[in-house]
């Protein structure tokens, strides 16, 4: 179990190469198997890397088993976070979400205005010579999303609210325990706090107003007023939050990720070219530019490079979860 108080936390956030099993997991699953006990963040942990295992424990989820996190996380995110939330509501979530960032929204804007703005931004980035193509991707994704969640607000709040998204990131959780990180954490907080200020302000402001401005905030609060929505004002700014700081991390980590294994591989990056060079050659239009018809059916190659690109790089390889009550799986008794 480690150490009093922090177990073997400091093992387990040990970092390892980004397409091997970590050494923390490989070395107890030597030595106990596939499941096995630890302390991590104070708290007992037991650890599965057995597939039966974790199929049993989603099966049994809301019943043997709930959503949790450790206290860090809630502290650093917010108590009342949408993440933390047990029972149905995600699935609401992404029904929510759909208006936003669906294929429905990538059909009607999102391919065009992404397509243009990217080549402008990173043929910006180009002339300054090198550069790192994951912060030019999170910079690009939160300059888009921002205003398509919250469309009226003033030019000089808008840039602060990307600011502080820019700021509030999952960076610190990537190395707890070097002594920038504590640093990092609390501009994280602060950003947390004048973020939700800002989102607070301009939700109570469209509540009273009659005009439609056709954002996701708009979305949001009609399905507050739903008969037993699981929305209301908190769950709002959290989710709006989530979605500013999450999509920014994740989506420019794996772009980055992505030209990084593209450049290791030559003969994908000839086919890639071939296939695009195939769509421009059957239009009348030479012109630059990406429709969603052409995605969907023209690109079945790209398609399986960026979905095996998600899959390698997957930044969400832990999950937690807590038993609510005693409960055995595969011959073991996990107590709550």
């Amino acid at each position: 179990m480690g150490f009093p108080i922090v177990g073997e936390t400091f093992e387990f956030f040990r970092s390892s190469g980004l397409l091997e099993i970590p050494p923390f997991f490989q070395k107890r699953m030597l030595r106990y198997g596939p499941l096995f006990r630890t302390n991590i963040l104070g708290s007992r942990t037991v650890i599965s890397t057995d597939a039966d295992v974790i199929y049993e424990i989603f099966r049994q989820e809301n019943q043997s088993f709930i959503q949790s996190y450790p206290d860090i996380f809630v502290k650093v995110l917010g108590k009342d976070n949408v993440f933390f939330k047990t029972g149905d509501i995600h699935r609401h979530i992404k029904h929510a979400t759909m208006h936003l960032i669906g294929s429905e929204g990538l059909k009607r804007k999102l391919i065009g205005f992404m397509n243009r703005t990217t080549r402008e931004h990173l043929r910006w980035k180009a002339t300054q010579g090198a550069f790192n193509l994951r912060h030019a991707a999170s910079n690009l994704i939160v300059s888009y999303i921002t205003p398509q969640m919250i469309s009226n607000l003033k030019p000089e709040t808008q840039e602060k609210l990307i600011d502080h998204f820019k700021t509030f990131n999952i960076e610190w959780f990537q190395s707890p325990f070097t002594l920038s990180t504590w640093k990092t954490v609390y501009k994280v907080l602060r950003a947390r706090k004048e973020a939700v200020k800002i989102i607070n302000e301009a939700l109570e402001k469209r509540k009273d107003s009659i005009e439609k401005q056709g954002d996701f905030l708009d979305t949001l609060l009609e399905e507050m007023k739903k008969e037993g929505s699981i929305f209301y004002k908190e769950s709002i700014v959290s989710l709006l939050l989530n979605i500013g700081f999450v999509s920014r991390d994740s989506t420019s980590y794996a772009t980055a990720l992505t030209v990084n294994f593209i450049s290791k591989n030559p003969r994908v990056l000839t086919e890639l070219k071939r296939e695009h060079e195939t769509i421009v050659q059957k239009r009348d239009d030479k012109e630059p530019g990406l429709s969603w018809e052409e995605y969907k059916n023209c690109m079945p190659f790209t398609r399986m490079v960026i979905y095996e690109s998600l899959r390698l790089a997957n930044l969400g390889t832990i999950i937690f979860r807590k038993a609510v009550k005693d409960v055995e799986v595969k011959g073991k008794l996990v107590v709550k």
